[in-house]
């Protein structure tokens, strides 16, 4: 797409990726080319939503860290595959502008793909078409869109990966996931009981919530606000924080900013993977907005 309507604009950003930036009137957002990637989102006369590590790497071929990675179309480690890139690769592809549009209330609107052509030159084989769509307003709405192109039944597991800034993540408090049950991964996913009270990140947490659709809330009483994430067509959540030897442990990850962020990600993995036939779709839709409270 060579031209873009008032307030888009395609910029370079660090280690000269292309990033598309959105200026809509009540909110911005940042989206790098790279993994589709939404870097920054920020509501008019608020905080930024997104967190972003300082270490992060920009550079093709690597994951950015932080924001929202794509996760996509394995999540975690690829069964059978050791040598495969985490979480798929999606998040290290570059993916293109389809179309980038404003709409009545305000909102602008940008269309990403990935085609299997796109995966195929990365060097990964599939016949999964995907297509991100990203709405910034006062809320950030991403629609992720899974299309089977190929002549034979399809299963994938994917996941928006959403980086949120809390003001010291050992405060906050998530509600939304009271009473479910979850696969713990610091203990080699093991099931564990739901808790009545309302979730507070008191170590490592890395907690598989399958089986679970509704709208999460972390609630963060230092900053006076709420982010609120909604879902539709997901039926996976994962909670996930670090802690401090995790964080050190990753490069591309300050030793010391584990306690500015917390994961809440919209997913369907492991037994709510999904499976497509033929020249049929899926729709995952996450919606992130901060309200006062």
């Amino acid at each position: 797409m060579e031209r873009f309507p008032d307030g888009a604009r395609l910029e370079k950003g660090p280690g000269g990726l292309e990033r598309l930036a959105l200026e809509a009137e009540e909110g911005e957002a940042l989206v790098y080319l790279h993994g589709a990637h939404v870097a920054h989102f920020q509501p008019k006369g608020g905080r930024p939503v997104l967190w972003m590590s300082a270490a992060s790497r920009f550079e093709d071929g690597k994951p950015i860290r932080g924001g929202v990675p794509i996760c996509f179309p394995w999540f975690g480690r690829k069964a059978g595959s050791p040598e495969a890139p985490p979480h798929g690769f999606a998040r290290i592809l570059p993916w293109t502008i389809v179309d980038v549009t404003p709409e009545a209330d305000g909102s602008l609107r940008a269309l990403f793909e990935l085609s299997p052509e796109a995966a195929a030159r990365g060097g990964f084989v599939t016949e999964l078409e995907a297509a991100l769509a990203v709405t910034v307003s006062r809320w950030l709405r991403m629609e992720l869109t899974v299309r089977n192109v190929g002549r034979a039944s399809a299963t994938f597991e994917e996941a928006l990966h959403s980086y949120l800034a809390v003001s010291d993540v050992r405060q906050v408090r998530v509600r939304g996931l009271e009473g479910a049950g979850y696969l713990d991964t610091t203990a080699g996913r093991a099931s564990k009981p739901g808790e009545a009270e309302p979730i507070a990140i008191l170590a490592e947490t890395d907690r598989v919530y399958t089986g679970a659709t509704g709208t999460v809330t972390v609630e963060d009483s230092a900053w006076h606000r709420r982010i609120v994430v909604a879902k539709q067509g997901s039926a996976t959540t994962v909670v996930w924080n670090p802690w401090v030897a995790k964080a050190k442990a990753m490069p591309d990850f300050g030793d010391d900013e584990w306690t500015g962020m917390l994961c809440v990600e919209t997913a369907n993995a492991l037994d709510d993977a999904i499976h497509v036939a033929p020249g049929d779709s899926h729709v995952m839709t996450a919606n992130l907005e901060a309200l006062a409270g």
